[in-house]
């Protein structure tokens, strides 16, 4: 898997993510004590709706930042959104206000959701070999696991001798690394498609996306994996700090372990899905992620908390199983829209996926303050077992890349229909929605 890293363009970008999101991780730390600080109790409730604010930003703003952005060259679209991030950061140390932490973190994510999607849909740019792409997903998982592992061990270390407050520069030095790493690396620009108005840019990613069953099945797996890592990432502090005692470096191991599961998932999984289909496996670990939370919430409601060990071992499956779910979801996007059609496809997923962590973050917070955390943890679990549900009725367990289908509405002689059977038009290849291709074919 790491060999990957030998492809230069790839090993940039790669490190600009890495160390982007190793300064988003300290930043997370230093937020969750910063409303501990100014709210107490009611940092969870806080968090969560700090946090939905940022899935307002992710729904909201992905699909017009891509739409906006689509003519504009990839590489200024990336740096630019970066220096608004370390701008916006510098602000964060002087909050002295709950308010303020909703205004911030609204507008840094406005800029994150300008920046993720265009990453992510130049990544199958610059790597266009399936395993190569696998393997830059699990890599790409890692870095993610960096914000959940290394950044809060770091900051463990760091809040030993510092007040928290300096964590929030660790971000800022890690988004204008991020920013320099892509100016010089040597990033495609995006594929070239017909020009489209506005309108039809901003919808055409959710247009494919909800046409397509393998994603509507992605999309409510995405809704069970947010449903319990929303308590992991809205409660971890409230749970160590008010139900263990634990310090502030107690927080960042438990939130460790939950980024050590992830870790560990995402280097076995390019081995797995050689073996076996996407399908199989995130419908698996969704499932198993579901039981995992209930049989918690169960436990803690009858008999009391479990132990501090037992705790760590519960948050690394979780981050194992939550990652077994996330980490393959490019493998579906990237085969399932054209090469130009992908930037638009990717900003769907991203506003979509966060759609989801926007109904689960405030049921974690607010739910978790009312009736307590372990209602919170029984709460979303089920919502978990609801979303597995539906993912694998939505998703046919026969998903073939190439389909039969017909085209009633074209004339005889389209250049599409070369080499159909001449009698119904019907002919098969890859199928994607584009479009000469609306809507899914069914069975007949």
């Amino acid at each position: 898997m790491f060999g990957i890293l030998a492809h230069t363009v790839y090993r940039q970008v790669f490190a600009a993510q890495a160390i982007a999101l190793l300064g988003t991780g300290l930043m997370t730390v230093a937020l969750g004590l910063q409303a501990y600080e100014l709210a107490g109790d009611r940092a969870g409730a806080v968090l969560g709706t700090a946090l939905a604010i940022k899935m307002l930003a992710y729904v909201g703003l992905a699909p017009v930042a891509n739409a906006l952005a689509e003519r504009l060259p990839r590489k200024a679209v990336l740096i630019g959104a970066d220096l608004v991030r370390a701008a916006i950061v510098l602000f964060l140390p002087f909050i002295d206000a709950i308010w303020q932490i909703y205004v911030l973190i609204f507008l840094l994510q406005a800029a994150s959701a300008t920046f993720t999607p265009a990453f992510q849909a130049a990544i199958p740019d610059i790597l266009e070999d399936e395993r190569d792409y696998t393997a830059a997903l699990s890599l790409s998982r890692l870095a993610y696991d960096l914000e959940n592992l290394l950044s809060p061990l770091l900051a463990g270390v760091l809040l030993a001798v510092m007040s928290f407050h300096w964590l929030f520069m660790g971000a800022v030095v890690g988004f204008l690394c991020s920013a320099m790493l892509v100016w010089r690396a040597a990033m495609p620009e995006r594929a070239g498609g017909s020009a489209r108005p506005f309108l039809e840019r901003l919808t055409g990613g959710a247009r494919i996306y909800l046409a397509t069953p393998r994603l509507r099945g992605l999309l409510a797996l995405n809704f069970a994996a947010s449903a319990v890592g929303a308590f992991v990432i809205v409660n971890t502090v409230v749970l160590a700090r008010g139900g263990y005692g634990a310090s502030a470096t107690g927080v960042a191991i438990l939130l460790a372990a939950f980024g050590f599961g992830s870790m560990t998932a995402a280097l076995a999984l390019p081995r797995l899905l050689e073996r076996t289909s996407d399908r199989l496996a995130m419908t698996s670990a969704a499932a198993l992620l579901a039981v995992s939370a209930l049989g918690h919430a169960v436990w803690w409601l009858a008999v009391g908390p479990v132990g501090w060990p037992a705790l760590l071992a519960l948050w690394a499956v979780t981050g194992a199983l939550y990652s077994a779910v996330l980490t393959p979801s490019g493998r579906l996007l990237r085969r399932s829209a054209h090469a130009e059609d992908r930037p638009a496809l990717f900003a769907a997923q991203f506003a979509l996926s966060h759609a989801c962590w926007l109904v689960a973050y405030p049921t974690a917070g607010w739910i978790g303050e009312w009736a307590g955390l372990p209602a919170a943890l029984l709460a979303l679990a089920l919502l978990a077992f609801a979303g597995v549900a539906i993912g694998v009725r939505v998703w046919p367990r026969d998903d073939p890349a190439v389909l039969p289908h017909a085209h009633p509405d074209l004339a005889p002689d389209h250049p599409h229909l070369a080499g159909d059977d001449g009698r119904r038009r019907l002919h098969a290849h890859a199928f994607v929605i584009d479009d000469l291709h609306r809507r899914w074919p069914t069975a007949s």
